[in-house]
Order: C-alpha cells, then structure tokens, then sequence
C-alpha cells in the first residue's frame, strides 16, 4: 500500500512527531478527566479524606471496566476488521451486540454497586472517618454506570470506523465541563464530594450525547433496530478479541485492591493511621498517569513505524525508531522522577494543604514510590515495541511481569518483613516494593529486549527470496486448509504445479509485511508457542488485529489477480464471497502425521505427538478469531481429504474435483 510505504522512507524523527503528538494528547485528556475531581475535593473543606474516599472507589471501577469494556474493545477490533473487509453486514450487528450487552452488563453492575454500595466501599479499604464519603461518591458514580461504560465503548468504535478526532472532542467535552462544573458543585454549591461526583457524570452524559450523536451517520456501517438483538456467535468473537483488555484491567484491580487493603492495614499500625496512605496513593496514581500517559503516547505512535520496518526488515530504521521512542520516554520520565525527588510538596500541595504528618507520609511515598518512574516508562514502551513486530511472548511479560508478579510478590513479602522487625514500619514495604519492581522488571526486559537486537544483528543480512503477486489467467482459487503433519503444504504445490497456477503458503507472509507495513511475526496461522493461553490473549490485541486486516486485503488482492493456490490464513473464509473458489480441507490419522511430523523435524515420537496436538489447537484458535467459526467445521469446505492415502494421490483427487465442477 502505497501510502504506508513513507513509514520506511521518511525520517523517522518526522515520522514519530506525527503520529506520537495525537497519541499523547488523547491520552492526557483522558488522564486530566480523572485527575480533575481529587484536586478540587483536596482544596475543598473534604481535604485527604475526601481523596481517600475517591481513591477506595478506584478498583470497582477497573472491575467494571474490565466486563464492559472487555465487549466494548472487542466489538471496537472487530469493527476494524469489518472495516478492512468492507462487511457491513457484520459491521452493524458487531456493533448492536456490542452496545446491547455493554448496555445490559453496566446495568447489572449499577444495580448490585447501588445495592452493595456500602459493604463494597468498606472491603475495598474504607474506614469509618471515609466510609459515609465514599459511598456518597460512589453512589452517584455506580448510578451512571450504563452512561460511563456506553460511553466508552462508545468512544471505541468511533476511533474503529475511523474518526479517531471526533472520538477525542467527545472525550474533551465532557472533561472541559467537569473542570467548570467541579467548582462550582463543590464550592459555590457547597455540595461536597457529592457535588465533584454530580460534575463527573454530567460531563459523562455529555461525552455519551456527543459520542451517540456520531452513530446517527457513521462511515462504515449503518444500525437498525435489527441490529441491537444481541448475537451470540458474534458476542463470542467480541469477547475473545476483547481478552487482552480484560486481562489488563483485571490486573490493575488485582493491583490496587492489595494496595488499598495494603494501605488501610499497614497504615492503621502506623503513626499515619488508615486514611492517609490511601488518599496519598490515589494522588500518587493519578499524577503518575500523567507520566505514563505521555510515554505510552509516544511508543503507540512508534507502532507503525516500527511494524513497517520490522516487516520489510530495515532494520536500521527499527534500531533508530526504537532508540527515540526509548530517548523520549526516559526523559519524560527522568524529569518526572527529578520533580518526584526534588521538590514532591510542589505536587502534593496541588491538591491541597494538609497536616504536618500527612505532608510527611505524602512526600516520603513520592520519592520513594516513584523514585524510578523513568525505569517504569521503560517498562511499559516495552510491552508496546515488542507488540509491534510481533514478540506475543515478550510482550505479555513486559505487560504483566512489573505490576502483577513483582509489585504483588514484593508488597506482601516485605510488608510482613518490616512490620515484624519493627512495629508500625510496614507500612514503608509498599513503597520499597515499586522501584524493587521497577529493577526486577526493568532488568528482565532489557535482556529480553539486548538479545532480540543481538539476534537481527545476525540475521539482517540474511536474504529473503522477493516475492510478488502473480498477474496470472482468470480460473479456480483453490484455499487449502491442513492439520499440521498432514502433508497439505506439499500437496498444495503439487496441485499449483498440476494446475499451472502461483502457489502461495509462507511467501504469502512476506506479502502482506511488504504491501501493508506490518512485522511478519503477525501474518501467521500458525503460531508455536507452548502457552495457548498466552496465544489466545495476543490474537485479541489491536496490533494484531491490524496484521489480519491486513492479511486478508492482500488475499483478496491475490485472488482477483486469477488462479492460485493459498494455504492457511483462513483464505477459505476470506474469499467465501467470491464465486470462482474452491475450498479444501486436508486431515490424516494421528498415527501417519505424527510419523510425518518425526521425518520433518526430526522429533521423538512424543514431542511430535505434543508439537501436532498445539499447532493443531493454534489454527483452530486462528480460525475462530479471524472468522468467528470452528476451523474444523466441515461444511466449511466443499472438499475434506484424507491425505494418508499418499501426497500425489490426495493432489490428483483435488485436481480432478477442480476440473469436473469447472466444466
């Protein structure tokens, strides 16, 4: 595609400034929306109580976040696709089942919160002097659940069918009209936090207003009542893409509910009693975002750019983006961690002035919680880079490894530890914890990430046959779909070779790197690693959700150039429009693949067995992500075959099939 080719020509300065820039301002808007209630409640008479009691309501939120937004994100990746596909059949319904069961679930949500509003908030880590606080904000923010989540995922889909803009001005409308309304609520008002939680959702209801405006004359899909009847199969496909994001906002809660309960224990033995290292750390989360959001800005931008030059293997550009991305970041966060260091009050006193102890707890947990803020930006540009050429592996430990593993372990661990040494010091563990996971995880990545360079250093010169899409004579596009060992590769360039037509299996992969700027690593069926978890949860990120729209262009691409041969890439469901196509299926017995498995890789005769029954698991994952259908579902195909009765034969039969339907 033409007009992604500048990724790999222009300078890659210029390249990351256009695409960073709208990154990092979407995201600070998002991070100032959330940060705007704790600083007018913080100077209002409420002061660190009323942060405190903002702050217990934050795990709920990423509970509720993570089931709506777990369809919502979904429904968004597969939009995309639809998208690419130009379906909008499939486009409406995705959306209306998307909506429907984000409507339904953020209702269930709102009902039990209000219900269980009280115990809630006191599990989470209320106490008495910010339990009645807590519940008079969360009580009004768990009442507009189903505006909030809609919202979102509202939001979603409007950046997936392509107007990224419009879904930002939704977003900063109803931010601007917190900030106007929040003093006014709060101070003028003297509605208290009552009054900061009345402005959030006001501003939300604007945000939803703006954003349902938008589906009235959407780009790429168009919804009728029809549409809103929820589909289950489609449901299914929205909540496996949407996998990725449940798992993250899963771990931010597991993450900041130990905090709180953390907090509210610890902090009780502690001169600075419950109330005051909560509302500390929700500040502290809130102003880190800020950092983050900038730095998680940048490396987003990088993602095509990286993808590209990954995929057409310059790997110069590669090194170059990766090193600004990684300059950038670590200087937004080397400033961040000096402002932490030298001067906390400066922040701390943004959202209030408080007592002596509670400044002395505030700016102590700054300089020690944060004191390595520029090692957790690195951390999380790692996820990302690793995410764009295709490390599904790398990227999931650069995800996960820092808050869920090192963060838990360390904050339980050392806690316990202090407190037992020296009563009414353990609360000190949780701060230690965050720059002991900062060099943890900070260590991991970066010998993940020095081994990966050491190892394109050595295969960057490595030459890769150029591959095109072959002009060839309008005829049958035969898509051969295979268990792994039962020869269907090779009988596929029997079939070409008999027909006398292109064949295409892994050059296919180098196409669609090539025509659409993405890594290699995301144009595969068939991917070998051992955690099928792991697998699943890739397949649904956005990246690689742009690596099948991709993919399926240049399949459709290659089919309207004539006859061919395709193997894998779920060609069968991609081309299920087209008239002219012929649709195979390759099986064989466990016993003769495994022996097949055993003359190509050489393998034990377990190992083969373990390596079929995982490759055979990740097609059929593949399948079911990219066309919402069960890989093995015979009447996919309009021919199943046995291929153990020998290569040659098993191609001869297709070929037969082929010449007796086209006469």
């Amino acid at each position: 595609m033409e007009e992604n080719r500048v990724l790999g020509e222009q300078p890659i300065s210029k390249l990351l400034l256009q695409f960073s820039a709208p990154c990092v301002v979407g995201l600070l808007i998002g991070a100032f929306y959330n940060i705007v209630d704790q600083i007018f409640i913080g100077n209002s008479a409420l002061g660190y109580l009323g942060n405190a009691a903002t702050g217990i309501s934050f795990p709920v939120l990423c509970i509720a976040n993570a089931f709506a937004w777990c369809v919502g994100d979904g429904a968004a990746a597969y939009l995309s696709i639809c998208s690419g596909r130009q379906d909008g059949e499939s486009a409406h319904k995705c959306v209306g089942t998307g909506l429907s069961t984000t409507f339904l679930i953020s209702v269930v949500l709102s009902i039990i919160c209000l219900v269980f509003c009280r115990p809630l908030m006191a599990l989470f880590g209320a106490s008495d002097a910010t339990l009645q606080l807590a519940c008079d904000y969360f009580f009004i923010i768990a009442l507009f659940f189903p505006v909030y989540l809609m919202m979102n995922v509202m939001n979603s889909m409007i950046r997936a069918d392509g107007s990224p803009a419009y879904a930002m001005i939704a977003i900063a409308s109803g931010a601007i009209i917190n900030i106007i309304l929040d003093p006014i609520f709060i101070f003028v008002l003297d509605w208290g936090i009552k009054g900061a939680a009345i402005a959030t959702a006001v501003g939300q209801v604007v945000s939803f207003c703006v954003s349902a405006v938008y589906f009235l004359k959407p780009k790429t899909f168009h919804l009728t009542k029809s549409s809103f009847r929820i589909n289950t199969a489609m449901l299914h496909n929205l909540i496996v893409l949407g996998g990725s994001t449940f798992i993250i906002q899963i771990s931010m809660v597991v993450m900041t509910l130990l905090s709180n309960l953390t907090l509210a224990h610890y902090g009780a033995l502690s001169i600075y009693g419950r109330d005051i290292p909560i509302s500390v750390f929700s500040i502290q989360t809130k102003v880190y975002t800020i950092v983050n959001n900038i730095a998680v800005g940048i490396a987003l931008g990088g993602q095509p750019i990286l993808g590209y030059n990954y995929g057409a293997k310059k790997m110069d550009r590669v090194k170059e983006a990766y090193r600004m991305i990684l300059l950038s970041t670590l200087g937004v966060g080397l400033v961040a961690t000096a402002i932490f260091e030298f001067c906390p009050a400066l922040v701390i006193g943004i959202f209030g002035k408080e007592s002596a102890l509670y400044m002395d707890f505030a700016v102590t947990s700054f300089r020690i919680f944060l004191s390595l803020s520029f090692v957790t930006c690195f951390v999380k540009i790692s996820s990302i880079f690793f995410q764009s050429i295709g490390k599904a592996v790398h990227a999931m430990i650069a995800s996960l490894v820092r808050d869920l593993f090192c963060f838990v372990t360390f904050t339980v661990v050392l806690c316990g530890v202090l407190e037992r040494r020296q009563a009414g010091t353990g609360i000190y563990g949780i701060l230690l914890a965050s720059p002991l996971s900062d060099l943890v995880a900070g260590t991991v990545i970066a010998v993940l990430t020095i081994l990966f360079f050491k190892k394109i250093d050595t295969t960057q010169t490595e030459q890769e046959v150029p591959v095109s899409i072959c002009q060839t004579h309008p005829g049958t596009v035969v898509t051969i779909a295979r268990q792994h060992g039962s020869c269907g590769k090779q009988i596929g360039e029997l079939v070409a070779k008999e027909l006398e037509v292109p064949f295409y299996c892994k050059e296919l992969a180098a196409l669609v790197a090539r025509e659409s700027g993405l890594a290699k690593e995301f144009i595969s069926d068939d991917y070998d690693d051992p955690s099928e978890v792991l697998h699943q949860i890739y397949l649904s990120t956005h990246v690689m959700q742009q690596g099948i729209i991709a993919q399926e262009k240049v399949i459709r691409k290659i089919a309207d150039a004539g006859a061919c041969v395709i193997v894998g890439r779920a060609a069968n469901h991609v081309l299920r429009s087209y008239p002219n196509v012929v649709r195979v299926f390759i099986y064989a017995p466990n016993e003769v693949r495994i022996r097949n498995i055993q003359a190509m890789y050489g393998d034990s005769f377990e190992e083969a067995r373990q390596h079929m029954l995982r490759s055979d698991e990740s097609r059929a994952n593949y399948y079911r992500n990219t066309s919402g259908s069960e890989w093995r579902n015979m009447d996919n195909y309009d021919l199943c075959l046995d291929s153990s009765i020998g290569k040659a034969a098993a191609a001869k039969m297709i070929v037969d099939y082929i010449r007796m339907k086209t006469q």
